[in-house]
């Protein structure tokens, strides 16, 4: 007869790649209904397209490197890297680029380095970075919010632009298109003005750029999600999100009129989304729980310091893949104490 054993080192809780995956797809949802309510067809357009190209490059390589392909496709990586991937790129991105950043995501940065569970860096970071630096304009030309967009694309013309590069009859990509919040900020700070005169347009909401708020909002309960069924623990994203608003908060007292209040960086971009969801993938972070703290905060500094003297207005993507490079390091020199060690003195 078997029994459950309930305490250490055994446990009776089912805990796999699959039910971890699973629930990331299920926190992923709020954030992703509310970025399609804003910016339309194509959030959901990429996310299916390129959860079926993650899928083909992972079955594909498998079969090259003679592993079982039925088990890695159901354990669901290549499909959280897939929808991660696909919510950071712009809703119009062509097709083909799509493709790209997620094919290089899976052969490159994930199997070329032995699979799951041996990836030094975050993949779907990885494919965006590579198409930022390739493709800089069509990576950011993205749609304003609904609440904001005279021409909104309906299914049929979003596809049609997607795959065909096609836009509707009288419209043009300036007319459809504009800068994100973090880019229009920079941007116009660099021309002199001041952030009491920003904010006078109709971009902006209580924090950060109107639309983008709210997503940050529902990625935020997604995160929430994530911490009750403790898929994540609170170090990487409590680290992260405390280091940005420290560091943004710190430069806003010293000049109001030049730097956004703390909570702007907070809700814009992707800082939400990177410190949940990306931050804390298990394979690429720090495991000890000093260094995930550690780790964390790199991310936000870093985040911070590229947003205001760097050349990309949203660095989460790069300040990701920084903090990957330096985790074994970090988990290196935060190891826990072995339990029943001494710091000195005799048995």
């Amino acid at each position: 007869m078997q029994f459950a054993t309930i305490t250490s080192p055994h446990s009776d809780r089912p805990n796999s790649v699959t039910s971890t995956m699973l629930w990331v797809i299920i926190a992923l949802l709020p954030g992703t209904v509310a970025m399609s309510w804003y910016f339309g067809w194509g959030i959901l357009i990429h996310m299916v397209l390129a959860s079926v190209v993650a899928l083909a490059c992972e079955a594909a390589v498998l079969k090259l490197r003679g592993r079982p392909v039925r088990p890695a496709l159901g354990d669901l990586s290549a499909v959280v890297t897939a929808l991660l991937f696909a919510i950071a790129v712009p809703p119009l991105l062509p097709w083909w680029m799509m493709l790209l950043g997620v094919a290089f995501a899976i052969i490159v940065a994930k199997h070329l380095y032995g699979g799951i569970g041996y990836n030094p860096f975050n993949p779907a970071m990885v494919g965006y970075v590579l198409l930022l630096v390739s493709y800089p304009v069509e990576m950011t030309s993205w749609l304003p919010p609904s609440i904001l967009n005279e021409t909104p694309l309906d299914f049929i013309q979003t596809l049609s632009v997607i795959f065909g590069g096609a836009l509707p009859a009288g419209l043009t990509w300036d007319a459809i298109t504009m800068a994100t919040p973090l880019d229009q900020m920079r941007t116009l700070l660099n021309q002199n003005m001041m952030i009491s005169e920003i904010r006078q347009s109709p971009l902006w909401g209580d924090f950060g750029g109107r639309g983008w708020e709210w997503v940050g909002n529902w990625y935020l309960l997604g995160g929430v999600i994530l911490l009750y069924k403790r898929v994540i623990s609170w170090h990487i994203p409590v680290a992260m999100l405390g280091a940005v608003l420290v560091f943004a908060m710190f430069f806003h007292v010293l000049d109001q009129e030049a730097h956004p209040f703390g909570l702007f960086h907070i809700f814009s971009g992707a800082t939400l989304l990177g410190a949940f969801f990306i931050a804390t993938d298990p394979v690429s972070a720090a495991t000890t729980k000093r260094g995930q703290l550690i780790y964390g905060a790199g991310i936000g500094a870093l985040t911070y310091i590229i947003r205001r003297w760097g050349g990309y207005p949203d660095a989460v993507a790069f300040a990701v893949l920084l903090m990957n490079m330096a985790a074994p390091m970090i988990d290196y020199y935060t190891q826990p104490r072995v339990f029943g060690h001494r710091s000195g003195g005799d048995d």
